[in-house]
């Protein structure tokens, strides 16, 4: 086994046997607090953009952002889960090895903000382009200096730097400032505040990593190393950019196809349909160095039981949430505004797709380590039938069926759910063959709160509107949890909740 560095802090040593699934619910409770707070701070975002800035500004805004992050999410170069390697097998001290990445990434950045800055109409294919659309490219360094920052921080077990930029100062900023810069310009707005909340997370996350890791003396950048680093990340940043690019590129098909205002409104159903997903990537931090640790070891069974543990976890919190947002469908979108409502059908099938990916995204935590190039392929594949199929069912709905263009626009989620499903039997499998052990979280517990919680979700719905959402949302999310406590839980799982480590 390589040996720890000296540089190394004590949390970064091999984990004693079971003290994995201890780092892992200790790091999920931190994480789904994180969740609950970036929920509580996502939905004034939608409100105010929403009823606001309307429909098609929050369409426009979408498509550009989408763009910025998948470019910010290639510079990254795999650094925000691929770091956890480097630091775990390397002699030198880490904060060289941290800023060695962060040069990296910052090369990359450039590069990236270059070309947008040169060309975009990448970002506003289908609106002009008249404002302060040009600040969009530089927050290409923020997000990739903050995912490299946070990623090093996961290593030493900090999760709570991630929770307060990704989860409080991100999204409230963000929030705050559209409502504010509202009173300014309802066509720059969005953009202007988007860029504040960047800086704002940027500096949430590179001023803990000074405090962690301190000033890197005597660092100096190897180009040979730096090549090499970037060079061996190819196939993880790809992997990363695909997983990215799968939740996004149903914006991406619909801005071809439809106006802005459709795009705002399936960008609305995209954004409350993303929130079970974060979930799982909340648990990424504490995850990667985990397994990284126990694949040092050679211990691939405790891999296996550490995917198979966080992918029931995450398979049961993202049904419950899914059933929770999805049954009363109609009102969530309506909070936003009257005319997003039209968007159910789509939050519905994005919804599905959500609870499906769940064991692809789990066992491609592990896959990204083991055969990293395999799983790139297999992503490669989930792309390429997500985009023939968006297309086909896009068509099918216009020609064959004649349905209005708002109920066109959840073809692409169709896709993407049909996508995600074959992508993650294809992953599991391989995953399972892999380490010689099962990796599957699913559990037939789940089936049964599911129904129960769409029985408690059918009387919602029969409520007024007001009490549908306020009553019958967390009495579905009590119902499901209460039957996959008492029926699906093992005394592992309930760790997850124990708060008092002993």
């Amino acid at each position: 086994m390589t040996p720890v560095p000296e540089s190394a802090p004590a949390g970064s040593q091999a984990l004693r046997e079971g003290d994995d699934i201890k780092a892992l619910a200790k790091g999920g409770r931190t994480s789904f607090f994180g969740f609950v707070l970036r929920l509580a701070a996502r939905i004034p975002f939608l409100f105010i953009a929403g009823r606001i800035y309307g429909a098609e500004a929050l369409g426009r805004f979408a498509y550009a952002v989408i763009i910025v992050e998948f470019v910010a999410t290639l510079a990254t170069l795999g650094l925000k889960r691929g770091l956890a390697e480097q630091l775990s097998g390397t002699d030198r001290p880490h904060v060289h090895v941290v800023w060695d990445a962060l040069l990296v990434g910052a090369i990359a950045s450039a590069a990236a903000a270059v070309i947008l800055g040169m060309f975009p109409q990448i970002m506003f294919p289908n609106s002009g382009i008249n404002g302060l659309e040009w600040l969009l490219p530089l927050t290409i360094f923020a997000l990739v200096w903050s995912d490299i920052a946070l990623a090093a921080l996961a290593y030493r077990l900090d999760i709570g730097a991630t929770v307060r930029a990704r989860s409080i100062i991100e999204p409230w900023t963000i929030s705050i400032a559209a409502f504010a810069l509202s009173f300014y310009s309802l066509r720059d707005g969005l953009i202007i505040s988007y860029v504040i909340s960047m800086g704002a997370a940027l500096v949430a996350s590179v001023w803990p990593l000074m405090k962690s890791f301190g000033w890197p003396r005597g660092w100096r950048p190897h180009p040979a190393a730096l090549f090499h680093l970037t060079r061996r990340n190819v196939p993880l940043a790809a992997a990363d950019a695909i997983e990215w690019g799968s939740r996004r590129l149903d914006i991406a098909i619909l801005g071809l196809f439809f106006s802005p205002a459709i795009v705002g409104i399936y960008y609305v159903a995209q954004q409350v349909a993303s929130l079970p997903q974060k979930l799982k990537t909340s648990f990424d931090p504490i995850l990667g160095p985990v397994i990284t640790r126990n694949l040092e070891a050679g211990n691939r069974v405790a891999v296996a039981r550490q995917v198979r543990q966080v992918g029931f976890w995450i398979i049961a919190a993202q049904a419950a949430v899914g059933l929770a947002l999805g049954i009363p469908g109609e009102g969530v979108m309506g909070l936003v505004g009257p005319n997003f409502v039209a968007g159910t059908a789509a939050l519905a099938f994005l919804l599905v797709a959500e609870v499906v990916a769940a064991t692809a995204a789990v066992s491609e935590a592990a896959l990204i380590y083991v055969a990293r190039h395999l799983n790139l392929w297999i992503s490669l594949a989930m792309i390429g039938i997500q985009i023939i199929l968006s297309f086909t069912f896009v068509l099918i709905l216009r020609d064959e069926f004649g349905l209005p263009p708002i109920w066109q626009a959840a073809g692409p989620a169709i896709a993407l759910a049909t996508a995600l499903g074959i992508a993650s039997i294809m992953k599991a499998r391989l995953l399972s063959r892999l380490l010689g052990a099962p990796v599957s979280g699913w559990r037939w517990p789940l089936i049964w709160a599911a129904a129960a919680a769409a029985a408690i979700g059918y009387f919602a719905t029969k409520l007024p509107e007001w009490a549908e959402l306020s009553l019958g949302i967390p009495a579905i999310l009590l119902v499901f949890g209460l039957v996959v406590w008492r029926f699906g839980f093992t005394s592992e799982d309930r760790m997850l909740f124990r708060f008092r480590e002993g």
